[in-house]
C-alpha cells in the first residue's frame, strides 16, 4: 500500500527537505504541500491524503485549528501528525485533544520521522519519548473531568481493564499477553473500544483514561 502525505508547513525550504526524504521511500508518495491551515483543509479535502503532517504555527489558519478541521471533516480515513519545533505542554495537550495522531519535533531523526508516518497510516497513534513522559507528569497535577467520566458510563468491567492497560502503552502482543487472548483478538478488542468510545486512536484513548480519571499516574 502506498502511503499518501500531505505536507502542511509556512516554510518552503523545510517542505522541499520532507519531500525528499519521505520520497526516498518505495512507499511514500507526497500528494500535495500547504503553506497554511486553510490551504491544509482544503487539499485534505481534495487529495484525500493518509497522512498530514502539520506545523503548529502557520499564518492565517494555525495547525491546531486546521487539525480539528481535518479531523472533523476525514474523520479516522486522515491521521495527522503534528511535526513542530515547539515542544511546550500546551501544544501537545491542545494537539492531541484537536484529534492528532501523533505529535514529533522537528529534529527527530529523518528515520524515526519515517517509522511514525507508517505507525500513523497503519492506525496506530505515536508520540515522541521525551513528550509521552512530560503528558503523563502534567496529568498528575491536573483534577480528573467529571464530564470525560461520564463518556466512560457505558463500558463494561472487561472494556475498562482494557482501557486500562492502554493507558500504559502496551502493544497489541502485550496486551494479548495480559488478557490472555490471541495478538489478533486484542487487535479486534482495541478497534471495537475505540469505536465505542468514538475515539480515533490509543493517544485519543489514554488522554480520556486521565482526564477522566479512571487511571492516575503512578498508580
Amino acid at each position: 500500500m502506498t502511503v499518501r502525505i500531505l505536507l502542511a508547513d509556512d516554510e518552503p525550504l523545510l517542505r522541499a527537505g520532507l519531500r525528499m526524504i519521505l520520497e526516498a521511500e518505495d512507499d511514500f508518495e507526497v500528494a500535495g504541500e500547504a503553506a497554511d491551515g486553510e490551504q491544509a483543509v482544503a487539499a485534505t479535502r481534495r487529495l484525500q491524503p493518509d497522512v498530514v503532517l502539520m506545523d503548529i504555527q502557520m499564518p492565517n489558519v494555525d495547525g491546531l485549528d486546521a487539525t480539528r478541521r481535518i479531523v472533523a471533516q476525514s474523520g479516522p480515513a486522515t491521521r495527522v501528525v503534528i511535526l513542530t519545533t515547539f515542544g511546550r505542554d500546551e501544544y501537545v495537550f491542545a494537539a492531541l485533544r484537536s484529534g492528532a495522531s501523533g505529535f514529533l519535533l522537528k529534529n527527530t531523526p529523518a528515520d524515526e520521522l519515517v517509522n511514525a508516518v507508517r505507525v500513523i497510516a497503519r492506525g496506530d497513534a505515536l508520540l515522541s519519548p521525551s513528550i509521552t513522559r512530560r503528558l503523563i507528569e502534567q496529568f498528575a497535577q491536573i483534577p480528573p473531568r467529571p464530564r470525560a467520566a461520564t463518556e466512560l458510563a457505558g463500558l463494561t468491567d472487561p472494556e475498562r481493564t482494557l482501557l486500562r492497560l492502554l493507558s500504559t502503552g502496551r502493544s497489541d502482543a502485550e496486551l494479548a499477553d495480559e488478557l490472555d487472548i490471541s495478538e489478533t483478538m486484542a487487535r479486534i478488542q482495541v478497534r471495537q473500544l475505540l469505536a465505542k468510545l468514538r475515539l480515533h486512536d490509543r493517544v485519543q484513548a489514554v488522554v480520556l483514561a486521565y482526564e477522566s480519571g479512571l487511571v492516575r499516574p503512578g498508580a
